[in-house]
């Protein structure tokens, strides 16, 4: 009985990868009825003409089949990865038969697929084609295998072989970093609380230097700017600025699952953003603790960031530097929060988090 469900089960995983086309049911239909006929009428011609319908239909079995035999495959893909962004990667498909080329090929992804369907019109042997291709990976994490299917109808279109191909390999693709409804806003928040809070400082002359792209016009030097032909601008010796701290709650309660995925891409936002103007910031979680750039860059949070998950059971978050800007991402009782000490904290839970993004709207 093990044996005859294993001859089954190979049978249906062999017939998956044909499929018998339109123009195929018509050609066998009318194979058919011709047989029919020559069986009813004895008729020898009508018999050839049978013979020559089914070895056609046999001949494109092999030859699609041959066809497909020898086919390589390799995706390489651009880095850093960020969820829901279309990158451009690069397909190579080597046909590694001696003398037979590759014709009429269709690649493309499994159900899950992050890869644009391709069409090769023909792949000589011995020779490996590069194509660009839109990618584009819908979650952050780990992607571990990539299942993608080598497909032709060749020679006559009444079959359609198809081989599936598997690559092994771990890709780690971070939270989105593309700004969402809310996002900037909350961004600019930050900025002018900021602003506010280091009012006064940087009063001492440095020197002057070239103006650069999307600075303030508030301390262009018109004398400097004249003599040299070129804009310049005064900068001022200052303290170093306010650190802020972005902390994301891991205990999440169930129920929450959709505002925190919501909370870590807006966590890879504002630290995208923040490390692009070269301030220094301090990223918490129960896990995980990090200044940049005094400890890493901002890749070590966006690693964290895409493998981070909830932790109803972790321990509770307790603030430990009072003169730093504190945005907390939370989905804790805000009494509960004030009882640990984040009085002083921007706090952003499901409800105030939801409120901050439909600003955006």
């Amino acid at each position: 009985m093990h044996a005859v469900r294993h001859r089954l089960k190979s049978m249906l995983e062999h017939a998956s990868r044909r499929r018998v086309t339109r123009g195929g049911l018509l050609f066998m239909l009318a194979a058919l009825l011709i047989g029919m006929a020559a069986l009813l009428t004895a008729n020898n011609l009508l018999f050839l003409i049978v013979a020559a319908m089914f070895s056609t239909l046999m001949v494109s079995n092999f030859i699609s089949r041959l066809s497909l035999a020898g086919l390589e495959l390799d995706l390489l893909l651009p880095e850093p990865i960020s969820a829901r962004l279309k990158l451009a990667g690069r397909v190579h498909v080597r046909n590694s038969k001696r003398w037979m080329s590759a014709f009429s090929v269709h690649l493309s992804g499994s159900s899950e697929s992050v890869l644009s369907p391709l069409y090769f019109p023909v792949i000589p042997g011995r020779r490996a084609l590069e194509e660009i291709v839109e990618v584009r990976f819908e979650k952050r994490g780990v992607h571990r295998e990539s299942s993608f299917r080598f497909s032709t109808s060749f020679p006559f279109g009444f079959l359609e072989r198809r081989a599936e191909v598997n690559l092994p390999r771990e890709v780690l693709v971070y939270p989105s970093i593309e700004a969402q409804p809310g996002f900037e806003e909350l961004l600019a928040a930050i900025r002018g609380d900021l602003e506010v809070r280091q009012r006064g400082l940087g009063r001492d002359f440095y020197r002057i230097r070239p103006y650069e792209a999307l600075e303030s016009a508030r301390h262009l030097d018109w004398k400097a700017s004249a003599h040299t032909g070129e804009l310049q601008v005064r900068e001022f010796a200052r303290e170093q600025e306010r650190l802020l701290e972005i902390v994301l709650d891991s205990e999440t309660p169930a129920g929450h699952q959709a505002w925190f995925e919501q909370a870590v891409d807006c966590c890879a936002f504002l630290a995208w953003r923040v490390a692009e103007r070269g301030a220094r910031m301090r990223f918490r979680s129960q896990e995980f603790d990090v200044i940049i750039p005094d400890m890493a860059d901002v890749y070590a949070i966006l690693r964290f960031l895409a493998l981070v998950s909830p932790a109803p059971d972790k321990p509770p978050l307790i603030p430990d530097d009072d003169n730093s800007y504190q945005i907390v991402f939370t989905a804790a009782d805000p009494e509960r929060m004030a009882e640990l000490g984040w009085t002083r904290a921007r706090m952003l839970g499901p409800e105030a988090f939801a409120r901050e993004l439909a600003q955006g709207d």
